[in-house]
């Protein structure tokens, strides 16, 4: 019987099996930020275990609030950036050099195809786009990875979609992934690994396949996951050049992190996905979707662009193009962060942000502030924001606010209007 790429994965990494079921895997990387890391540091400083397993294999950064909104965030951040500093940790992104980490830990090239990732972020998800299997999970199992640089899981059970046809103009990743929860529901993959394979998947770059990862969690997803291609060689070959002698060989050493043709599944989704539509969120659940044209005529308060899901320089550049030209409608405000400083510059040099603040748009430093309600876009009660983020739980964005979940291209047509609205781009 064949396996599936997260059976493989687990296989290579297999430690111990302490319990029916349970398997403790060694980990190639741990991501660390300021909200959930510093309650792990905090508990081993007590224990007198105030040490890291690998201080190369940790990668850490301020992303939540940054810069600091009050004095308890502060603390956070100085928490995390005292540990950094104390346990030797290059690959710390502090306040001037620091992203989203969803989007500067790829970016930096930290994840590999065959890796096993955590963090204590639901989204850790997202890094299944290079063929990895990545989770987010709870602060002791965090601390346990920190300490040890182990973590046990479940099963890898999995879920197969098979994306076939080709999307029309228009259409573009986040409609494929809301799509795809709708499909299955909230509750649809839950301790499962997603696999997304397909023409439609082989055709996404590197950035739209983080983007359908970075939301498997909203299906209940342990984790989402590609297949390693060349498209995956190509994103990281500047990282990876010393270690092999071409593409071509890099391509063949990752090849091995496929699932086998008579691999077995929970479930197979065989879907055609040609005539889909541009959709978005209606209610307080990801998989309340509907088609964008269902929900015109909808007015929104705020446009926000941003969030480790689609605030990436595709994504800006998509929303641009829509912008070009054009104003955000009176009584709405719009905001855009740029996942990452590498983004913004090259943002800045395209000219993508004068188009934003021509249309009347505030630019912000990278931050995933206004996706969880923190900070940088909170809405007052009733308002309404048309968001490119991932999640649009009840007060995610602010008690009692309302959040339609979107395209880049969507949200930035909406700004126009003031009302829900298909972009120019979908024909």
């Amino acid at each position: 019987m064949g396996k599936t790429i997260a059976q493989k994965i687990f296989d290579e990494h297999l430690v111990d099996t302490p319990f029916p079921n349970t398997y403790v895997l060694k980990l190639d990387r741990v991501f660390c930020h300021e909200i959930t890391t510093p309650i792990a540091i905090n508990d081993l400083v007590e224990r007198n275990k105030d040490r890291v397993f690998d201080c190369t294999k940790i990668k850490a950064v301020i992303d939540h609030v940054t810069p600091a909104k009050d004095s308890k965030t502060a603390t956070q951040g100085k928490i995390l950036r005292d540990w950094a500093r104390r346990q030797n940790i290059k690959d710390f992104f502090d306040i001037g050099a620091n992203g989203v980490c969803h989007a500067i830990f790829p970016e930096k090239g930290f994840v590999r195809p065959g890796y096993t990732v955590i963090m204590g972020d639901s989204h850790t998800c997202t890094h299944g786009a290079f063929g990895a299997f990545a989770a987010g999970v709870g602060t002791t199992d965090l601390e346990v990875g920190i300490l040890k640089g182990v973590c046990s899981f479940r099963e890898p059970k999995s879920i197969k979609f098979v994306l076939n046809g080709k999307l029309k103009e228009g259409v573009f990743a986040k409609d494929v992934i809301l799509k795809l929860i709708n499909t299955i529901g909230v509750n649809g993959a839950t301790n499962c690994v997603v696999e997304f394979t397909g023409p439609i998947v082989d055709n996404f770059d590197m950035e739209e396949r983080m983007t359908i990862c970075n939301m498997a969690v909203e299906a209940g997803a342990t984790s989402g996951i590609c297949y390693p291609d060349e498209k995956t060689v190509d994103y990281l070959w500047d990282f990876i050049k010393e270690e092999f002698g071409s593409k071509e060989e890099a391509l063949k050493a990752y090849s091995k992190w496929r699932s086998d043709d008579d691999a077995e599944y929970e479930k197979v989704y065989t879907l055609d996905l040609s005539d889909l539509e541009p959709v978005c969120t209606f209610g307080y659940k990801p998989d309340q979707v509907k088609t964008i044209k269902e929900m015109e005529g909808t007015p929104v308060n705020q446009i926000y662009i941003g969030s480790c899901t689609n605030g990436r320089i595709s994504d800006l550049r998509i929303a641009a193009k829509v912008l070009k030209g054009h104003h955000l409608a009176d009584g709405v405000r719009g905001i855009v962060s740029p996942a990452t400083p590498k983004i913004y510059k090259m943002a800045l040099e395209e000219g993508i942000i004068d188009i934003f603040m021509d249309a009347g748009f505030c630019v912000t430093n990278p931050t995933c502030g206004a996706c969880l309600g923190m900070s940088n876009g909170v809405m007052a009660e009733g308002e309404v924001c048309a968001s490119t983020t991932n999640r649009n739980f009840n007060g995610r964005m602010g008690k009692g606010g309302m959040v339609h979940l979107m395209s880049p291209a969507s949200a930035a047509a909406t700004a126009i209007k003031g009302t829900i609205c298909n972009s120019e781009l979908y024909k």
